[in-house]
């Protein structure tokens, strides 16, 4: 098994590969929240192409068992209600910043887009300021 820090950055070349090849082959940015959207409205112009990025994309864990032997390691404490609740609160979150981290902080970034920084420092703000307000209340 390699070590973890080489998993993650395996894994952070690979988004940035994915991200570049998508620009790069279709003109689009991939911003996942957009485009697993899009693969929903089927049929609709680029829902295959969609369809195919999001396989991808939970295609990953069959990709890391091939490359280290294993599942990759997950362990989840909160209950299926807050897993429910926060995936809405992202949804929303999405929706509200017209882009997610993968869009805003992977691509918008790397093209210097003043908007995806805004969206950046908005998110990463709100995320801090929850686990800390989270930790000071004792529910973490």
């Amino acid at each position: 098994m390699w070590p973890i820090y080489l998993q993650s950055l395996a894994g952070g070349a690979f988004i940035g590969l994915a991200a570049a090849l998508y620009l790069i082959l279709d003109g689009r940015i991939a911003g996942v929240s957009g485009i697993l959207s899009g693969g929903l409205s089927w049929p609709a112009a680029g829902s295959l192409r969609n369809l195919a990025f999001a396989l991808g994309i939970f295609g990953g864990p069959f990709i890391y068992r091939l490359a280290f032997g294993a599942w990759p390691a997950s362990h989840i404490d909160a209950s299926l209600v807050v897993l429910a609740l926060a995936g809405l609160l992202v949804g929303f979150g999405a929706r509200l910043g017209s882009g997610c981290t993968s869009g805003h902080g992977v691509c918008g970034l790397a093209r210097l887009s003043p908007r995806s920084l805004a969206a950046v420092a908005t998110f990463m703000t709100t995320a801090i300021a929850t686990v800390a307000l989270m930790n000071a209340l004792g529910l973490t």
